[in-house]
């Protein structure tokens, strides 16, 4: 089962948070929910077709381990107890995206990339500089990160395999719940960032979509 709760105790928080790691890059993440698509027929992809949707959820995966670490590290220096649950309300739905990327890469006879390591220990370094920054910031930082990566969900169903059903029905879910985490920071009080960051974001989430892919 996921995580359910930021403990308030520091110590026991920052447990949980180097816990949280090794779920996260050792594969142990499991859903409560059933995965999307479950019920769909395998579809038929050429070689070609299988391969580009394996880069494709290997990003998405990538991008769900980035996720966990983000809201690990924002969560444990979040100010407020309250947004410290919001957090971690979000972050178990991200888990469930985390186990559902990698089934389908199984699925698609491909793997998650091997930086993935690096990939979490720099996002978990970006969510505790947003975190103490505020939590009006920290909530805003999680509001822009859910708004690009809606974008960047819809990019990948334009990109997918028509006939792979299995592989969209987990990025339709996925970024109907990332715009439901982009609205519950704006709800909760976040401030939109100033016009460089946001900038700085893309680039940056640019540069590890393009190596993940890959590696």
């Amino acid at each position: 089962m996921g995580r359910t709760k930021i403990d308030s105790d520091p110590l026991a928080a920052l447990i949980q948070s180097f816990d949280g790691a090794l779920r996260t890059l050792t594969g142990l993440s499991r859903p409560s929910r059933p995965v999307p698509g479950t019920a769909l027929l395998e579809a038929d992809l050429t070689a070609e077709e299988r391969r580009g949707a394996g880069a494709l959820m290997r990003v998405n995966h990538t991008g769900e381990v980035c996720a966990q670490a983000l809201y690990a590290a924002q969560a444990l220096v979040a100010r407020d107890p309250s947004i410290r649950a919001r957090f971690a309300s979000a972050a178990r739905e991200e888990e469930e995206h985390l186990a559902w990327t990698q089934q389908r890469l199984a699925e698609l006879s491909d793997h998650p990339s091997l930086l993935n390591p690096l990939w979490y220990a720099g996002s978990f370094v970006i969510g505790a500089l947003a975190g103490l920054a505020g939590d009006r910031v920290n909530l805003g930082f999680v509001a822009e990160t859910e708004r690009q990566v809606e974008e960047h969900l819809t990019t990948h169903l334009d990109r997918l395999p028509a006939g792979d059903a299995k592989s969209r029905a987990i990025v339709e879910t996925m970024r109907a719940d990332e715009a439901r985490h982009g609205a519950m920071a704006y709800e909760a009080g976040g401030v939109p960032l100033p016009p460089p960051v946001p900038s700085l974001m893309r680039a940056a989430a640019n540069v590890m979509k393009a190596v993940a892919a890959r590696i």
